[in-house]
């Protein structure tokens, strides 16, 4: 198969894509993916979330070579991963979850040797420029099994970059990872975002994801159950939340908000949680100044990804 001439739409599709395992015991298996369509948009940063068990590394793991599907389609950057392996290989750059390297190879001789595999000319490799990007130069010439838990993952991501790959895919990548080594690897990773390259991030923080994301797919076992933009997804929990701060303390419950949900909160507050489809905040407001409660502060908080999550996925 020739190379696409120019950029696909898509950075990655799968169409019907299907994996089932032969699980220990006889004749069991297990359905790992159920004909899964997904499309990952060129220049997306894409998230890719799912309890434990749910498909995600099946997912990836296909698109990588490592694991063979059952049935259906996939292509990476235009390239059909059976027809084209190949490019298809070349075209996407894998994070994955284990700390998988050489412990007796320093950072600087991980990445020739991976550049060597993709066929990278030497005059064409840019190992000082990665190392310092991850912040590794200064550990070039270690071992890598002297490194931190942080050092290693962002060895992964600089091994996963060594033939700048247009697709990058990130398997919880900040697992073990303290929050300095995060904020710096996720700055590297917007600059490539920002560069042209499309994300796709799997994570167990979905803070992270509602952050960094601007398309969400939830995956739960082997369907996707939800794929839109983030702001969309998060817009699917029709519900706010006021929380009302009284001048004076008060007694639980207060009359009027029978038909909403009312909680005390410790610090003497009370949060009056409403679907915003059939309430609004100012109704909400006169219901508490009818019931004579003096107002010191007020704030509203919204749903976030967390919640989504927990609802689609319980």
């Amino acid at each position: 198969m020739l190379a696409p001439t120019s950029p696909p739409d898509n950075a990655i599709e799968a169409r019907g894509l299907d994996k089932t395992y032969r699980a220990q015991g006889k004749g069991k298996t297990v359905h790992a993916l159920k004909t899964v369509d997904l499309v990952i948009p060129r220049g997306s940063f894409f998230g890719l979330l799912g309890p434990n068990g749910a498909g995600k590394s099946t997912f990836i793991n296909i698109l990588g070579g490592l694991v063979v599907k059952s049935g259906g389609t996939a292509s990476i950057w235009g390239h059909d991963i059976d027809a084209d392996p190949m490019n298809a290989r070349g075209a996407i750059g894998i994070v994955p979850q284990e700390l998988n390297m050489d412990p007796f190879f320093s950072p600087g001789e991980a990445l020739e040797i991976q550049a060597g595999y993709y066929g990278v000319p030497k005059s064409e490799r840019k190992t000082e420029e990665i190392l310092r990007a991850v912040g590794l130069w200064d550990k070039r010439d270690a071992y890598a099994r002297t490194l931190s838990g942080g050092m290693k993952r962002r060895l992964l991501v600089a091994k996963a970059m060594v033939h700048a790959p247009p697709v990058l895919v990130l398997d919880e990548p900040t697992a073990g990872v303290d929050v300095e080594l995060r904020r710096q690897l996720w700055d590297y990773v917007r600059s490539l975002h920002a560069q042209g390259v499309t994300i796709v991030l799997t994570t167990h923080y979905l803070e992270e994801a509602q952050e960094l994301c601007d398309t969400i797919a939830i995956i739960n076992h082997g369907n996707v159950i939800a794929c839109e933009p983030t702001h969309k997804l998060i817009s699917r929990l029709d519900q706010k939340t006021l929380v009302v701060t009284p001048q004076a303390p008060i007694m639980a419950p207060v009359a009027g908000f029978e038909d909403v949900t009312f909680a005390m909160r410790p610090s003497g507050a009370f949060a009056v949680t409403y679907s915003t489809g059939q309430h609004s905040v100012e109704e909400m407001l006169d219901r508490v100044r009818n019931a004579g409660v003096a107002i010191k502060d007020l704030s509203i908080e919204e749903p976030d990804l967390e919640d989504v999550f927990v609802k689609l996925t319980s």
